[in-house]
């Protein structure tokens, strides 16, 4: 009887000492929602220009030359998303004959 004691004794500590360890192994919901928000981000600040089929990281520096385009074309600000397509095609063919521009600046 006591060896079975014992033995049960075993099991029921090893089990306490290893409880914790996969709690914390263990994702928490919120890491999963923030890893959510993350690819959100991401994919939002990627843009796809289908005539040129490449993709532009919509950062400040994107932002800032889309302002500027709209400017030179005396628009009010509307956000890119909601252009229709035909502007985001202008907006694209612009973007790449001024890239040239910009890169001989920052050097």
């Amino acid at each position: 009887m006591r060896r079975r004691n014992r033995y049960l004794t075993s099991v029921f500590l090893s089990a306490t000492l290893v409880a914790p360890m996969g709690a914390l192994a263990m994702r928490a919901p919120q890491d999963d929602h923030e890893r959510h928000e993350q690819e959100e981000r991401e994919r939002r600040e990627r843009v796809y220009d289908t005539d040129h089929r490449d993709y532009h990281n919509w950062d400040e520096r994107e932002d800032r030359t889309y302002r500027h385009w709209l400017e030179e074309r005396h628009e009010a600000y509307v956000d890119y998303d909601r252009l229709d397509e035909r502007h985001q095609h202008e907006y694209w063919k612009w973007r790449h004959k001024h890239e040239e521009h910009e890169e001989h600046e920052h050097q």
